[in-house]
């Protein structure tokens, strides 16, 4: 038996430290090592869980097509919510292994493409509200000047304070259904998180960018809601 792996991580950091990677690499070696083979080949994809270009997964369908080997991949889950990785995998013609579901197939994965389109729409859909949201507020998206605005507003008052405290909960309220969309991709780092809400154009409350330190006030104020 010849294996080929596919391994995938969201940012460039965690591929150069390995967080995640030698999670998802002892799986597939597992899987290897019960099957009396050895891996032959590891390709290793850093990219965001919903970007569709995936030079890296080219090359491993098209090295297992032209080896006859089959293709293992750690966690199928990880990765079942990129409707083009999905039918990727379901049209290539490979024989494949998922660690975490041995029984998929071709079918199942077929499934999971419609679903994974869908609930990509969906946090597309969730992202768009939550802006929308924080814009209704009077946030100036994508102005960090916001931030200068809003400390002139409670400086020395009260009221401005507890009125920029009830925006900030407010804002958080919005973005929860955003974080559990990337805790559902496996995006939970404080670095990662940051990352994606730049991606997406989603600023903090006082209109700047996001950092860990942002991030983990986000979370300790959803937490508190």
């Amino acid at each position: 038996m010849k294996i080929i792996t596919y391994l995938r991580v969201s940012t460039a950091k965690q591929g150069h430290s390995g967080l995640g990677v030698e999670a998802q690499r002892n799986a597939v070696q597992t899987y290897a090592a019960s099957k009396g083979a050895a891996v032959s080949k590891e390709f290793l994809e850093i990219e965001s869980g919903k970007v569709n270009a995936r030079p890296q997964l080219a090359a491993a369908l098209h090295l297992a097509k032209v080896t006859g080997s089959i293709l293992v991949i750690a966690k199928l889950d990880r990765l079942s919510r990129n409707a083009a990785f999905l039918l990727a995998l379901r049209d290539s013609g490979v024989k494949f292994v998922a660690a975490d579901m041995p029984d998929a197939n071709e079918l199942t994965v077929g499934i999971m493409a419609l679903v994974a389109q869908q609930e990509r729409e969906a946090i597309s859909t969730r992202t768009k509200e939550a802006l929308a949201a924080a814009k209704r507020r009077g946030q100036k998206l994508g102005n960090p000047n916001g931030a200068a605005a809003l400390r002139r507003a409670g400086k020395g008052n009260a009221a401005g304070v507890v009125a920029i405290q009830r925006q900030a909960d407010a804002h958080a309220a919005d973005l929860k259904s955003v974080l559990d969309d990337l805790a559902k991709e496996g995006i939970t780092s404080l670095g990662s998180v940051a990352d994606e809400l730049n991606q997406r154009g989603i600023r903090t409350p006082r209109g700047g960018s996001w950092h860990k330190t942002s991030v983990s006030n986000l979370k300790t104020r959803i937490a508190a809601l």
